[in-house]
């Protein structure tokens, strides 16, 4: 098979390290994955030198996504979404923990690993031993949240997994809510505000305005490329739009959107802006 012909399979690739599961096909990979970003620099060369705020990263550690077929998706966190907005958010110094749910290494889709942008390089030289051996969700919040500034909870479809069912993010998102912190996320993490309604009979995020991965996408091209080797358990979009949160975006285009304390973007094409977007509401609201 040539490379050319290769590039052509939609076929998802065979994942040897679980029974039944799969990679994205290399169509997929040649249509959502490139070498190099969109990194284009920092927007500001205003940095925090206070010393005491930090960005609180919730990562997934969960590697499959049980599809409805019976087949695994071979997922974890997206390295785009997940180390160029916390490039951003180091460059403007801010100090970055990194914690999971179980306290496993976090898991990444190194298959989307934009291997020529140094951008993203640099995050994960930064912090590579932090999403190896990451702190314990419930540890963080027993220690105290007070020196946080934001939560981030990357993107990739594994934030769907554990997270949004989860007692101690639930606790971290009502540390943020009542104190007025930051939260951002993009792409499958807004998966993460639907643990705010464990519970409850309402989610206190019903209301706000998102941007996030469509649903038509995940349950339409992504299945007709190869991109995922079967239907998702569950829709992102229409869960959270039946706990009252708002999604203003019907497709894929890299948009980026605020409201309140919440800033969110709708893939890896959202998240150099969206590491902008973070850095100037964190030195707004924590840059002293």
């Amino acid at each position: 098979m040539t490379d050319n012909t290769a590039s052509q399979d939609r076929n998802p690739t065979p994942d040897p390290a679980e029974d039944n599961a799969f990679f994205p096909s290399p169509y997929s990979l040649s249509q959502y994955t490139a070498d190099k970003t969109d990194f284009d620099g920092l927007s500001t060369e205003d940095t925090y030198a206070g010393g005491r705020w930090k960005v609180l990263t919730i990562a997934t550690g969960e590697r499959y996504m049980l599809m409805k077929n019976g087949t695994f998706f071979s997922t974890g966190n997206h390295p785009v979404e997940t180390l160029l907005p916390l490039h951003h958010m180091l460059e403007a110094g801010y100090d970055v923990d990194v914690a999971t749910v179980s306290g496993g290494p976090g898991k990444f889709e190194w298959w989307a690993y934009p291997k020529d942008d140094e951008a993203v390089a640099s995050a994960w030289r930064r912090l590579e031993d932090k999403f190896k051996s990451p702190r314990t969700l419930a540890d963080v919040i027993a220690g105290g949240l007070d020196d946080y500034a934001a939560i981030f909870i990357p993107g990739g479809h594994g934030a769907m997994n554990v997270i949004p069912f989860n007692q101690d993010v639930q606790a971290a998102l009502e540390h943020f809510l009542d104190n007025d912190k930051l939260l951002v996320t993009l792409c499958h993490g807004p998966a993460a505000l639907l643990s705010a309604s464990i519970g409850r009979d309402t989610n206190p995020f019903a209301g706000y305005r998102i941007t996030a991965f469509p649903d038509s996408l995940d349950f339409g091209a992504n299945l007709e490329i190869g991109y995922l080797p079967g239907e998702m358990p569950w829709k992102l979009g229409e869960t959270l739009r039946k706990e009252g949160i708002e999604i203003v975006n019907e497709d894929m285009t890299g948009a980026t959107t605020r409201d309140r304390n919440l800033l969110t973007g709708d893939s890896p094409l959202a998240a150099n802006q969206l590491g902008k977007d973070a850095v100037a509401a964190l030195l707004e609201k924590f840059g002293n």
